[in-house]
C-alpha cells in the first residue's frame, strides 16, 4: 500500500515536471525561430479571427511569460510580451491558439459553452482544495478528518471535471490554430514542426494537471477508506 501510494504521488508529480520542461524547452526553442512571413503574433491572430468574421475582439498585450489567455465575457484576446510583437514560430502559433478559442466563441462551441458554466463553480473549488487536501490528510485521524477529506474530495471533483472539458476545448483551439496558420499563408507547410511542437507541448500541461487531480482524488479516497475500516 505504501509503495502504491508512492506512485501515486510521485508519478503526477513527475509527468507535470516532465509537461512543464517540455513546454518552457519547445516554447523557447522555437520562440528563437523567425517565421519567414515575419508578421507579428498580434497580426496573426487579427488574421484568424478576421478570417471568421471575428471584429469585436480586442487584442491587448499583458505583462509575464506565455500569460496569453482569451477572455469571452469581456471579448479580449490578450498576449505576452514575446508573442504580441515577435514574429516567431512560437509567437505566431500561440497566438492563433488564442485566436482558436475567439473562434470557439463565435461559432458557439459546446465544450467552452460547459467551461464557462462551470468557471464560477471553479473559482470556489480550486482554493478549498488547495487549503483542505493536506489539512484533510494531516488531521485525518482526528474527529473532524473524514469531513474534512470529504470536502477535499467534492472539491477536488469540481476541478477534475473543470479540467477534463478543458481538455477538447483546448485540443479544438489547437486545431483550429493550425488549419488557420496554413490556410491563411501565415506560415509555410514546413514551419509547422515548430508550431506543432510548441501547441502540443502546451496542451500536454492541461494533461498533467488532469491526471494529477484525479491521483489527489485516489489518494484521498483511500485514506478515506482506510478510516472506514479502523471504525
Amino acid at each position: 500500500m505504501i509503495i502504491f501510494l508512492i506512485v501515486l504521488i510521485a508519478v503526477p508529480m513527475l509527468f507535470g515536471l516532465y509537461a512543464q520542461m517540455r513546454v518552457m524547452s519547445a516554447y523557447r526553442k522555437n520562440a528563437e525561430i523567425p517565421s519567414r512571413g515575419g508578421i507579428t503574433g498580434r497580426e496573426a491572430a487579427a488574421a484568424v479571427m478576421e478570417s471568421a468574421g471575428i471584429h469585436d475582439v480586442e487584442i491587448v498585450e499583458v505583462e509575464g511569460m506565455l500569460s496569453d489567455h482569451y477572455d469571452p465575457s469581456h471579448k479580449r484576446l490578450a498576449l505576452s510580451p514575446d508573442n504580441y510583437r515577435g514574429s516567431s514560430l512560437a509567437a505566431v502559433g500561440v497566438a492563433a491558439h488564442e485566436a482558436g478559442h475567439a473562434i470557439q466563441h463565435k461559432v458557439g462551441y459546446g465544450m467552452m459553452t460547459l467551461r464557462q458554466t462551470l468557471v464560477p463553480a471553479m473559482q470556489v473549488a480550486s482554493p478549498v482544495a488547495a487549503l483542505l487536501v493536506s489539512f484533510g490528510i494531516w488531521f485525518a485521524g482526528a474527529a473532524f478528518g473524514g469531513l474534512v477529506i470529504k470536502i477535499a474530495l467534492a472539491a477536488l471533483v469540481v476541478v477534475a471535471v473543470f479540467q477534463f472539458v478543458t481538455l477538447p476545448v483546448e485540443f479544438d483551439a489547437t486545431r483550429r490554430a493550425k488549419l488557420q496558420l496554413v490556410n491563411l499563408g501565415i506560415v509555410d507547410r514546413d514551419e509547422m514542426t515548430g508550431v506543432n511542437e510548441t501547441l502540443d507541448a502546451a496542451a500536454l500541461t492541461y494533461v498533467a494537471a488532469f491526471v494529477a487531480s484525479l491521483a489527489q482524488i485516489l489518494h484521498l479516497l483511500l485514506i478515506l477508506g482506510g478510516g472506514r475500516r479502523n471504525d
